[in-house]
């Protein structure tokens, strides 16, 4: 399964993407592998966490993500479905 995921890095950004292993990715981002925009901004740590039914689906979400506000995007991470670490 496809999932959206947000990271929170340590300028207190916002980083959104999608992937198949959460997991595996945080660990990517946090060693530099993971994008070019949170290689700059380590740590990052997993703030949110959806799971999508396929690839098509994670990308539409992960592209209306991308578009919301900061204040959507904290009241997404703080009361909807924050993720577990």
């Amino acid at each position: 399964m496809p999932y959206v995921y947000m990271l929170r890095c340590a300028d207190n950004t916002y980083y959104t993407g999608w992937t198949t292993d959460v997991e595996k990715r945080l660990i990517m981002h946090n060693t530099g592998k993971g994008s070019r925009y949170t290689r700059s901004r380590m740590p990052v740590s997993l703030v949110y966490v959806e799971e999508l039914a396929d690839k098509s689906d994670a990308l539409k979400r992960e592209h209306q993500i991308k578009k919301m506000k900061r204040s959507d995007k904290d009241t997404l991470v703080h009361i909807e479905k924050p993720a577990s670490q």
